[in-house]
């Protein structure tokens, strides 16, 4: 059960989603002064003069009526009288739409009502200045035309924008408001932002928002998720074979955290990590400690960082700076790594695979064969982009049934040079992870796909390979590293269908 509080408006309180019912206006003011000093004890005479400026003897007893009712209606606070006064400590909600102590009219709230309503602006403005976004900054220079602050930033932005003339004028805008006004002349940040732009000589700082496109037809994936979203601004991990999805769901949980990130977000995918950073945040040829200069660099500040592929550890080790978040894509899970929390994907459910295909295809073709769409996508595991590959390609041959598909699916097939595109685009998770393949683990797997069973284990293995048993295992852990075979308990993996059905397909060749 959440209590939650709120002065923004009429003081108010929820039970979970409940609106609790707090009582008259003065009440209500008792409840507001002891929230607006949570954690503080308050002593009666000082609750009775927050609540009332001109207090008569009566005032004591009705501070008692109302502390009762408060406990009456809110029991879990717990606010008992200690040596003569009250501490009430609370969650308080701030939604910021509203004006903070709505119908409270005594010295004391005037005065927090100033006061929150300047932090509040405050802190809306140091948003403004980390998001720079024109067309919010021109509406807050419109709601308070003399705060010079951010009619500099207004300009910064505009300039930043290629719209000199227009940042220009906002300072003439800005220099008749305070003449007519107040009889002054801007200040010297105003002017010295002026004056920069009239030398060229504004130089902005680089806020990068370099994210690819979330997909809009990104499909399950949701406890990972919401694993990922916790975990952040914490380093977070994603491993998984090759066509897991890793860079989609990477992408995907980036673009439903960044709004937390407003110093930008960056994409990196290469051999020199701490470049690439440097680069995003307009450090052209940096020398040196490239990863103690990005430390510099992003200090004080809030980046989301996303780096694909990871495949030196090395490279990662030094880059992570407080407040800032990142998140790391890699076929292996690097273990020595510290303050990673990894996330292993491999192929969607059984249920969203579906529902993905019938988001890639025609959903009334996949309908019509809901078997045989079911043996297709078992048969590639359930693996995101190979089922978005086969999507597009029965979408691409409209006399196509899904039966045809799993057809050519099962045909022996001699791979080659002569492979068709559409089928190298199906397999190319396998193409790349045999690549990366000793001779040894591609042997294995060629064995285990000719046996043609779900589950091997280390003696069997040994025996169809040939392999010395004594280091059978290190090769079948190498497998599983790379997600090829998963692990079941010590000594026995299982062979994904996929994995068994691309290295069933290449035996032929391999071993002719």
């Amino acid at each position: 059960m959440s209590l939650r509080f709120s002065l923004m408006g009429p003081v108010r309180a929820w039970r979970d989603d409940e609106e609790i019912d707090l009582g008259p206006r003065q009440q209500r003011a008792v409840l507001a002064a002891l929230l607006l000093n949570n954690g503080i004890r308050l002593s009666n005479d000082q609750l009775i003069g927050m609540v009332w400026d001109d207090p008569t003897p009566s005032a004591v007893m009705a501070l008692r009526t109302y502390m009762y009712k408060i406990r009456k209606a809110v029991p879990e606070l717990d606010l008992k009288s200690k040596d003569g006064g009250y501490t009430l400590r609370a969650e308080i909600f701030d939604d910021c739409r509203d004006e903070p102590l709505e119908g409270l009219s005594s010295t004391y709230f005037e005065a927090q009502r100033v006061r929150i309503g300047n932090e509040r602006l405050q802190c809306r403005e140091a948003l403004l200045e980390r998001e720079m976004d024109v067309l919010e900054l021109q509406k807050h220079v419109a709601a308070f035309p003399l705060r010079e602050r951010t009619r500099a930033l207004l300009m910064q932005a505009l300039y930043r924008d290629g719209r000199q003339a227009d940042a220009l004028e906002q300072f003439h805008q800005a220099r008749a408001l305070l003449n007519e006004q107040l009889g002054l002349e801007p200040g010297p940040e105003l002017r010295e932002v002026h004056a920069q732009i009239l030398r060229g000589e504004l130089n902005l700082a680089r806020r990068p928002e370099q994210l690819p496109p979330g997909l809009p037809d990104f499909t399950g994936r949701t406890a990972e998720i919401a694993l990922a979203l916790r975990t952040l601004p914490r380093t977070v991990g994603i491993t998984g074979m090759h066509g897991s999805g890793k860079t989609a769901l990477a992408t995907h949980v980036a673009h439903l955290a960044k709004h937390g990130y407003p110093d930008g977000q960056i994409f990196v995918r290469g051999k020199d990590i701490a470049n690439e950073l440097l680069r995003a945040v307009g450090v052209e040829n940096p020398h040196g400690d490239k990863a103690a200069l990005w430390r510099e660099k992003a200090r004080g500040k809030r980046f989301l960082v996303v780096v694909d592929d990871v495949h030196d550890p090395a490279q990662i080790a030094e880059l992570h700076t407080p407040g800032s978040a990142m998140i790391l894509t890699s076929v292996r899970r690097w273990n020595e790594l510290p303050s990673v929390t990894w996330l292993k994907v491999a192929g969607l459910t059984e249920a969203e695979a579906n529902e993905f295909f019938r988001k890639v295809l025609d959903p009334a073709r996949a309908d019509a064969e809901v078997d045989v769409t079911d043996e297709v996508l078992a048969r590639i595991s359930y693996l995101p982009n190979p089922i978005r590959v086969l999507g597009g390609k029965l979408t691409g041959r409209a006399n196509w049934t899904v039966a045809m598909l799993l057809a050519q699916m099962k045909r022996e097939t001699q791979l080659g040079d002569a492979i068709p595109s559409d089928c190298m685009a199906v397999l190319a998770p396998m193409i790349k992870a045999e690549q990366q393949l000793t001779e040894q683990g591609r042997h294995l797997l060629q064995c285990f796909a000719r046996r043609d069973a779900d589950v091997i284990d280390v003696c069997e293995a040994a025996e169809m390979s040939g392999a010395d048993p004594g280091s059978i295992e290190y090769a079948l852990e190498a497998l599983a590293d790379v997600h090829l075979i998963e692990p079941l308990v010590l000594g026995r993996y299982r062979l994904p269908h996929f994995v068994r059905m691309y290295f069933g397909w290449r035996a032929p060749v391999l071993t002719s």
